[in-house]
């Protein structure tokens, strides 16, 4: 196929870029006579990364041959790749970017205050494994406990499967658990080396009998946004509206907004 020609032909040229532009001295290898072109040699670059020399020749000479996550992602460090190229470099080889393995997400401080101007609309961020990264007051008190734990992360899915308090809060449980747990594994699917993923299904499936008989089905689903039913703290059941928008620069870090919608009938 043509197109697929042709983005093995771009892989490779992003390769040979990135390639030429590292010194022996910013890797630490020594100079070893006169070299006719800039930057690294493909057998360099190889040693560094760890892969055979005549492999990672046909890769950037666009052959067709697939690299798995673990080749990319050494090719992406000994290529010292920023984020964004990185992410490009899994693209063009045709899997999807993501963070790497057990690389915990971050936000800067801008980002992080966004839930805060939102107040008094319940707002939160998540990332792709539904650690909560940044939470105001408002949506503290409509998910008691959520940010409590102290030893980890605030995680949304462990929450809503774990913490008693959820099933109390969230009125249609099963129906959302089943979802959240859908779009979990979709999720979950894009990062299959990620021990943070993993360790966190684990987690679910041992703790909860509803999270391991779901699982074993296979649901997927993408994230959107919707309306749930929630009850506050005084009882009073609410339908809300909720809202998520993708970062711009990390798309797997979702703001979720909360509104009360129409009341619940019924």
């Amino acid at each position: 196929m043509q197109q697929e020609q042709d983005q093995r032909a771009e892989l490779g040229a992003f390769l040979r870029s990135r390639r030429q532009r590292i010194t022996p001295d910013q890797v630490g290898l020594p100079h070893t006579g006169r070299r006719r072109t800039p930057g690294l040699r493909r057998e360099e670059l190889a040693l560094l990364a760890g892969i055979s020399a005549t492999w990672y020749t046909y890769l950037e000479q666009g052959r067709d041959i697939r690299a798995s996550d673990q080749v990319l992602d050494a090719l992406a460090t000994a290529l010292r790749l920023d984020r964004h190229e990185r992410d490009h470099l899994f693209q063009l080889a045709g899997h999807a970017p993501g963070t790497r393995a057990g690389e915990p997400e971050r936000l800067t401080a801008e980002v992080a205050a966004v839930p805060l101007l939102l107040q008094p609309q319940p707002a939160y961020i998540i990332g792709g494994n539904y650690d909560v990264l940044s939470c105001n007051q408002a949506a503290d008190e409509l998910f008691p406990n959520l940010t409590t734990a102290t030893d980890r992360p605030a995680n949304f899915v462990r929450w809503v499967f774990l913490d008693p308090v959820a099933q109390d809060v969230v009125v249609d449980w099963e129906q959302e658990a089943r979802g959240l747990l859908a779009r979990l594994r979709t999720l979950a699917g894009r990062h299959p080396s990620d021990p943070a993923y993993t360790r966190l299904i684990d987690e679910l499936t041992t703790g909860s009998p509803q999270a391991r008989a779901w699982w074993s089905q296979y649901d997927v689903q993408v994230r959107r946004g919707g309306r749930k039913r929630l009850r506050r703290r005084n009882g009073e059941a609410v339908e809300f509206v909720y809202t998520a928008f993708h970062l711009a620069e990390q798309p797997e870090l979702t703001l979720v907004i909360y509104t009360e919608g129409e009341e619940p009938t019924g």
